[in-house]
């Protein structure tokens, strides 16, 4: 029988199954790289641009694969995009660091789609076009006082009864974060008043209205009898919380803004919702310089009272506390404002930090090192080391207190100092200025 051609070629049949290993390679591997890209574009496009009306802007996005930005419907004819040969677009290619650049002509939020390999689109870009904004950096310690919304619940404990055996009453059924906002009916202010109203019910049973998260809720528990008599519910609470802080910045309507992140509660880890707040005149006594391992802190004394008070606390935020400055404090920053980067205008190298660690408002130099454009680090966008050596000789880089210090770079103010890194005292966070402006 004469040999077919498959017969006498027999390395054909081996062929066949290696190039259908290698196209499925290939497929597998561009799946691989389609998913990479889209996920790595999610988190390093922002969602949100700034830019000023009128004015050219420049971005760098740190793009590892090629990229599509195409304006959508009314951006069009109101926001265009530049590239390289620049011509103004609707729509361009990039990749890399390689920059872009947008121009608004009218103020408005816009729309800007993101596609990777201008194939999968990946998200869409509020692109919005403002009004240059004026802003006075600050750079001031100030005191400040919250009262929380309700009554905190930090954790509950053991408490020994009249029995002499450990109970815990409140255990699975009240948890940490927990705000008590009323007892039988009776809207509560203060931990003494929670205090006060539990003694007087006795064994006998409480109903309790707590807020837990997003949801709205009623409880009901026995108090318990400790062995001094005295009626508790086995709940540590808390009504209020105070510190010291740095101010950032005055708006041209007397709004400010300070520390640059929220403040939290250690035991409950995270922000406390408030009912209302001040800022307060507050006098540094010292400071602990920073080290490897010790961040350092200003301590100090805050006078609290009417005369004492220099603004009232609306808002506490992850970005930030933000409120109204009073006539007084107004009276004290009679200098020019400064106009606000946005994050585009932030870019390594050099730049300052306001302070009045030393007494009075002075800059100091600093380097930013690292900048992250995205959206997931809100509170940590910038890093940074301190390299004058002035506030090395006084603080040893960032200290507890520093927070909310100005950054200013190219005569604009483009964020404030949030977080030190623990193991360094000489380097910091910062956060973009324009994440306080929109908390």
């Amino acid at each position: 029988m004469q040999d077919t051609w498959e017969n006498q070629n027999p390395d054909r049949k081996k062929r066949k199954p290696k190039k259908r290993c290698l196209w499925r390679l290939s497929v597998l591997f561009l799946a691989l790289a389609l998913g990479a890209g889209y996920y790595y574009l999610e988190r390093t496009v922002p969602d949100q641009l700034n830019i000023v009306a009128g004015e050219q802007e420049e971005f760098s996005l740190p793009l590892l694969f090629q990229s599509t930005l195409e304006l959508k419907d009314a951006a069009i004819s109101e926001v265009s995009l530049g590239n390289p040969s620049d011509i103004p677009s609707s729509q361009i290619k990039i990749s890399g660091n390689q920059p872009f650049q947008m121009t608004g002509n009218k103020k408005g939020s816009y729309q800007m789609e993101v596609r990777l390999f201008g194939l999968v689109k990946v998200k869409d870009v509020q692109v919005d076009v403002v009004d240059e904004n004026y802003v006075i950096p600050c750079g001031t310690p100030v005191g400040i006082y919250l009262k929380s919304d309700g009554i905190l619940v930090i954790g509950t404990g053991t408490l020994t009864g009249a029995d002499g055996v450990d109970i815990e009453p409140a255990y699975g059924i009240l948890r940490s974060g927990d705000y008590i906002e009323a007892i039988n009916g009776k809207p509560l202010s203060t931990k003494e008043e929670l205090m006060q109203e539990v003694n007087q019910a006795g064994d006998n049973k409480v109903t309790l209205r707590i807020r837990r998260g997003e949801e709205e809720m009623t409880i009901s528990m026995n108090p318990a009898e400790d062995q001094d008599g005295a009626y508790k519910l086995g709940a540590w609470v808390r009504d209020d919380t105070q510190g010291i802080g740095t101010m950032t910045y005055l708006d041209l309507n007397g709004n400010f803004g300070a520390l640059g992140h929220g403040i939290s509660d250690s035991d409950i880890g995270g922000v406390v919702e408030i009912q209302e707040g001040a800022l307060y005149e507050t006098q540094i006594l010292g400071i602990e310089k920073g080290s490897s391992g010790n961040p350092g802190v200003m301590s100090g004394i805050i006078y609290y009272g009417p005369g004492s008070q220099l603004g009232s606390i609306t808002a506490n935020t992850e970005t930030g506390i933000f409120g109204q400055a009073s006539a007084k404090l107004l009276s004290r920053f009679a200098q020019s404002p400064l106009p606000v980067g946005y994050r585009q205008d932030v870019q390594t190298g050099p730049a300052l930090l306001r302070s009045s660690v030393s007494g009075e408002p002075k800059d100091y130099q600093i380097e930013i090192q690292k900048v992250d454009y995205s959206t997931n680090h809100r509170t940590k966008s910038i890093i940074f080391q301190v390299t004058d050596p002035q506030l090395l000789a006084l603080t040893g880089g960032v200290i507890q207190g520093m927070s909310g210090s100005p950054i200013i770079q190219n005569g604009k103010l483009i964020g404030a100092v949030t977080h030190v890194f623990v193991q360094d005292s000489t380097k910091g966070y910062g956060i973009f200025i324009e994440n306080m402006l929109t908390h």
